[in-house]
């Protein structure tokens, strides 16, 4: 005997589907770690290692060498302007001096300091053509650190060509190691795709369907959710190509699969109505008696108030009534039980009052 009971079923049903939630849940994790280690497998390549090392460190060493002497000459101007800046006082100070000193001769008009005048006026310029020779020292400096600039500006401008070539070939390296990274996880992900597809279409009446059906949407998961943070900029294309392919082929399955089944269905009702009555199943004929349908065309057997079945007189007593068989396919529906007499509907094991068994009676 089959335990018949609907609420260990819809039990059973979440049972099932928790099942699979858990099974799928594990699955997808284990697969983002394993998807994320796969970076690994390939390392990237520094731009240190498509440079010119031979150029760059003859560069560099050049570098070195002028910097050196522009320290030395920066270090070299300092000194050059701080004693400029004292000559510069010291002719200042001796120019006032000076200039006091005439100030006081012509008051006094001492024709004897002639000589004074003329000696003064030499030291003076003494002071003055001393500080015009460290001027044109520092200029001197100034126009050689010039060069020394100009000369590093042009090898830090040949660096910089050198370094921007070397990342051109970096991003070309990496693009590559790219899409192989992706190929290896397109080629890993497809065959779990391709297995989810097969259990779906061999093993959804299985008894341990549960399972399956958490691996299925795992597979679905992986291949177009999983793949999205790692898929390249044309990634899109392939998921999209394979999603509109799966599309096609599922469509495609349905529509011959719902053909099939209308086909069986035809030849199933040009059998006999005792035979098809012997084919009812348990769980089938619940679901029809609940949804008042036939268990074996699927159609209402209750009559309606706009009916013509009925006579006309007998419209209002008609109304809502169920028929013994069904006015579409003749199968039985409901038959009276042979121990109390009791209408039941002919598809269920046991009469509702009696308890006597009516399906071997089929």
């Amino acid at each position: 005997m089959e335990f018949n009971n609907k609420k260990l079923e819809r039990t059973s049903k979440w049972i099932n589907y928790l099942i699979a939630l858990v099974l799928c849940g594990f699955l997808i994790s284990l697969s983002s770690q394993f998807m994320g280690d796969i970076d690994d497998w390939e390392g990237r390549p520094s731009v240190e290692e498509f440079q010119d090392q031979a150029f760059v460190k003859k560069q560099k060493a050049a570098l070195k060498k002028l910097y050196v002497v522009r320290d030395y000459q920066s270090e070299k101007r300092g000194s050059i302007q701080k004693t400029i800046a004292a000559a510069s006082k010291n002719y200042k100070n001796e120019k006032e001096s000076y200039d006091n000193w005439l100030a006081a001769r012509k008051t006094v008009g001492s024709p004897s300091e002639d000589n004074e005048i003329l000696s003064r006026a030499n030291k003076l310029d003494t002071h003055y053509k001393t500080e015009q020779e460290w001027r044109a020292k520092m200029s001197l400096i100034d126009d050689t650190l010039a060069i020394i600039g100009k000369e590093i500006s042009t090898i830090n401008s040949s660096l910089d060509t050198e370094k921007q070539e070397a990342y051109k070939k970096q991003d070309e390296e990496i693009r590559a190691i790219d899409l192989k990274v992706f190929l290896i996880r397109l080629f890993i992900v497809l065959p779990i795709l391709a297995l989810g597809i097969f259990f779906i279409v061999k093993f959804r009446k299985h008894k341990y369907w549960p399972i399956f059906l958490g691996y299925v949407m795992f597979s679905f998961y992986a291949f177009f959710f999983g793949l999205v943070p790692y898929l390249p900029s044309y990634g899109g294309y392939i998921r999209y190509t394979v999603g509109i392919i799966l599309s096609v082929l599922f469509g495609m399955y349905a529509i011959n699969k719902i053909k099939a089944f209308i086909e069986k269905k035809k030849s199933e009702l040009k059998a006999p109505s005792n035979e098809r009555a012997k084919k009812v199943q348990l769980d089938t004929a619940e679901r029809a008696l609940a949804s008042h349908m036939c268990p074996s065309c699927g159609k209402d057997f209750i009559l309606k108030k706009w009916d013509k079945d009925l006579d006309r007189k007998f419209k209002a007593q008609g109304y809502g009534i169920v028929t013994n068989f069904c006015r579409y396919c003749g199968l039985e529906l409901f038959k009276p039980c042979t121990n109390c007499g009791t209408e039941n509907y002919a598809h269920l094991p046991y009469c509702s009052k009696c308890g006597t068994s009516i399906v071997s009676e089929k």
